[in-house]
């Protein structure tokens, strides 16, 4: 009898990617040389998951919107994630600057900006010097769709769909076949997540042991406060703020993190919130969001609704300042603040993404030196991690907070949902229904079925 409990608590997939992440560290630690030749089993897990990004997002806005009765529904749950978006960062930007200027992490560091090499941050100087608003805007529309779907650009993906989708829903009736078809081939993509998920704590390991291997914990050790204050910062925002708009919402914050816990630790393994996307939009609407909803908010999300980015951009940025003992006056630190709630939009869930738009921020600012970032290179993978977790956790909560606001959000579902210790018996839940979106025919299954 414990042996069969023991084959069904290891079968589960949160059990199997945080035994490869204990795994990773082990072998990182205790055998560098081998960790630091694994990053190829994290980089392919992450390959594989790209590899369906562009077509689950393409379908997921497509079918979302164009089943819209009232493509005015759609333009104001556009409108209102937006807004949301901007206070959830905005409230994020200010607790990470409260946060460094009280413990002040880089204090007695003394760092001479002359002696600084800057050759390790050339890739992303140079990734910065495109990170500007006029940039961001016109990288928006793409060159070419196929170009777009080929190179995975999200943003010009997600125009080039809500543009198909509103052509579709302004058609009629004449397109269902269409968007029928779509829908199969949604439940198709899904299909291969599944399989995919079956390698996530391979990846993780990979992932992991790479890390450890290559930066050593004792790079941990030394860069010490700056990581207690980014992780104690994010828990406090995720606890704290997103625990505060869930009570709003009338749900629990921690049961929802139970509900999505094998996304949080694939994103801790991966440090990269785009190995669980299409994880994701399927938990989200099993959980009763309605599919128009899910497919807007949460691939939007991604890009302009990076939280855990936002607390990392000002703690890093103060941070550098502090150790090479540059003085910033309250309206300086305001104005970096300013230009963080440009930059910091645009970080897709790619890791890295945040030290380009710190990069962008510091080059725009004059301020502080770009150099500076040397200082981060080494602890920017484990910080990394803690800002993914973050802008995971914000855009699911994101995503009920706008259904919710919607009236799109099957409430008495989404109890149930999260009240059960056992997810696998919500496969024999009814698909939700909600009150703005068309029935759904005998032939349509829900995006969350059969997902485990």
């Amino acid at each position: 009898m414990l042996v069969s409990k023991g084959r069904k608590i290891v079968s589960k997939l949160y059990v199997q990617v945080l035994i490869g992440i204990v795994a990773g560290i082990l072998v990182g630690h205790f055998y560098p040389d081998i960790g630091s030749q694994l990053k190829p089993l994290g980089d392919l897990f992450i390959k594989l998951i790209r590899m369906l990004l562009a077509p689950i997002i393409f379908a997921s806005v497509v079918v979302g919107i164009a089943r819209m009765n009232d493509l005015h529904e759609a333009g104001r749950v556009g409108v209102k994630a937006v807004v949301y978006f901007e206070v959830a960062s905005t409230i994020a930007l200010l607790i990470g600057m409260v946060v460094v200027n009280v413990i002040k992490p880089g204090s007695g560091m003394n760092v001479d900006p002359s002696h600084i090499d800057g050759a390790a941050i050339a890739t992303y100087t140079h990734a910065a010097k495109q990170h500007g608003m006029l940039e961001f805007f016109m990288s928006i529309v793409p060159n070419s769709i196929v170009g777009a779907f080929a190179n995975g650009e999200m943003l010009p993906i997600i125009f080039f769909s809500v543009l198909l989708a509103i052509s579709l829903a302004k058609l009629g009736p004449r397109t269902a076949p269409f968007v029928d078809m779509l829908d199969m081939f949604l439940q198709g993509m899904f299909g291969v997540v599944r399989i995919v998920m079956y390698v996530a704590p391979i990846g993780a390991f990979g992932g992991m042991a790479f890390t450890i291997a290559k930066y050593g914990i004792g790079t941990l050790a030394s860069f010490g406060e700056l990581m207690l204050c980014l992780y104690l910062t994010s828990i406090f925002f995720v606890v704290v703020v997103l625990g505060f708009v869930m009570r709003l919402c009338g749900l629990s914050l921690w049961k929802f993190l139970r509900y999505i816990k094998d996304e949080i630790l694939i994103t801790l393994g991966t440090a990269s919130t785009e190995a669980v996307l299409p994880q994701m939009l399927i938990k989200m609407e099993k959980m009763g969001c309605s599919r128009p909803v899910v497919g807007m908010v949460l691939p939007t999300g991604y890009t302009f609704n990076a939280d855990g980015t936002a607390i990392y951009l000002t703690m890093a940025a103060l941070f550098i300042a502090q150790a090479m003992n540059i003085h910033l006056s309250i309206w300086d630190q305001l104005l970096v603040l300013a230009v963080l709630l440009l930059t910091s939009k645009g970080s897709a869930g790619v890791a890295g993404a945040g030290f380009v738009a710190l990069a962008a921020t510091l080059a725009s600012m004059h301020k502080i030196p770009v150099e500076g970032l040397v200082l981060l290179l080494g602890v920017d993978r484990f910080l990394n991690e803690a800002r993914a977790v973050t802008n995971l956790i914000g855009n699911g909560v994101a995503t009920v907070v706008v259904a919710r606001w919607e009236g799109q959000i099957d409430m008495d579902r989404a109890r149930v949902v999260l009240n059960r210790e056992n997810t696998d018996e919500i496969e024999e839940l009814r698909p939700a229904a909600h009150p703005a979106a068309e029935p759904a025919s005998a032939s349509e299954a829900p995006v969350g079925s059969n997902a485990h």
